[in-house]
């Protein structure tokens, strides 16, 4: 007989991938620290970046990238006051009041279309409550068919939407999603922001705009797996109106954001193979390692720095101080690092420009030294300006001292 009969125990069979990642992004954060959500502002914010690695592994792995800012020495000013927090969840409350009665006229009366609008007890207001965030989202996924199959009103008071992102999973609470009786679902975006005259200002309603989109993309994986439903691509933001705190609505097209976001959140490299490029034991666990240590795990992720991340990410003072320190020409924009090609930094560039390196046949190259040149141009002509207009000024100056002495003499 075979010795094999006899071997010993079989080996135990090896874990899935996605208990592999799971557990391989824990450590990253720190085996005692609770993850970060993956919030939908996030998710807008990694999509107008998504050649950031390090916010893409980050965010991935659920690092709180506040506190690690703070332990790099690098805070940002980031965050929502208590007042304003407040004054929002009461807001949203105030709409949502007996049943969504009025956020249910409003959005009857902006994207009701040929639906009559809903009659005192019409709405059906599901109850989503399940345990763990699996059971949310499994939740939400069967209220929405049973109200798109019953063709009737209904209101989803902060339903749970599952979206994969670089093959991590994150989960999206949109203030709320309308189920109209034709089949479409609408998302509703609640902000405590006034609207003046029935418009809003235009940078929070695109940061609006961006977010509702990402929740509008999780609900298209429900809906193409339900039978007559259909995902608006107009939503509904709701706002204080004037200086009240009466709710009124406008209807946002977010048909571009949607693309966009659809666009770049399919460039993400996967966070597996961002992880796996990493250094045996790299973390970034705030509570156990130092700052040394912590920028050295940072340093270990490429990042994509641009002046815009200042507004969208807790780490980009941090990314701007390296940026800056190494010269590169990300610092200044991405329209100018795109006017540069291969000239990635700022030593590099002025070098090109004063004929020390670089290829004259390179059209960039050439443009730099044309501008250059023409730079050292107005700059000699100023010059040369400067010296005429000094040397009329010394003329005038002594015939005034020489009219002075006439005068004087004659005085005498």
């Amino acid at each position: 007989m075979s010795d094999s009969l006899g071997s010993g125990p079989a080996a135990a069979p090896a874990p899935p991938p996605q208990t592999t990642l799971r557990r391989r992004l824990a450590e990253l954060r720190g085996p005692t620290v609770a993850p970060q959500p993956l919030d939908a502002r996030a998710l807008a914010a990694l999509a107008a970046n998504p050649g950031c690695r390090r916010r893409a592994l980050l965010d991935g792995a659920g690092v709180d990238k506040a506190a690690l800012a703070t332990a790099l020495g690098s805070p940002a000013p980031f965050g929502q006051s208590q007042f304003a927090f407040m004054r929002g969840n009461a807001f949203e409350a105030k709409v949502k009041a007996d049943g969504g009665t009025e956020l249910m006229r409003l959005v009857a009366e902006r994207l009701g279309g040929a639906a009559p609008p809903p009659g005192p007890g019409e709405v059906l207001v599901p109850d989503l409550s399940a345990a763990g965030p699996e059971g949310r989202v499994a939740r939400t996924a069967l209220a929405l068919r049973e109200a798109t199959e019953a063709a009737a009103w209904a209101l989803l008071d902060h339903p749970l939407l599952a979206l994969e992102v670089a093959g991590s999973p994150a989960y999206l609470e949109p203030d709320a999603v309308v189920v109209r009786p034709d089949g479409r679902w609408t998302v509703v975006e609640i902000k405590s922001f006034p609207m003046i005259d029935g418009s809003a200002d235009a940078a929070k309603v695109g940061a609006a705009a961006r977010q509702a989109a990402v929740y509008a993309l999780a609900l298209e994986r429900v809906a193409a797996v339900t039978a007559g439903a259909e995902v608006g691509h107009r939503v509904l933001l709701v706002c204080p109106k004037d200086f009240s705190n009466l709710p009124t609505a406008s209807v946002v097209d977010v048909r571009k954001q949607l693309s966009v976001t659809r666009r770049q959140l399919a460039r993400l490299t996967r966070i597996e193979e961002i992880a796996e490029a990493l250094p045996e034991g790299t973390t970034f666990d705030v509570e156990r390692c130092s700052g040394a240590e912590l920028t050295t795990a940072v340093e270990a992720v490429s990042a994509a720095y641009a002046p815009e991340c200042l507004a969208a990410c807790e780490l980009a003072f941090h990314c701007r101080s390296a940026a800056r320190t190494d010269g590169a020409v990300e610092a200044l924009g991405r329209g100018v690092r795109g006017e540069l090609g291969g000239l990635t930094t700022v030593p590099a560039v002025l070098a090109a420009a004063r004929g020390e390196a670089g290829d004259p046949a390179d059209p960039t190259v050439a443009t730099l030294r044309r501008a250059a040149a023409l730079r050292a141009e107005a700059l000699e002509e100023g010059r040369r300006r400067a010296a005429s207009l000094s040397a009329a000024e010394s003329v005038a100056a002594e015939g005034v001292v020489a009219e002075g002495v006439v005068e004087e003499a004659a005085c005498r």
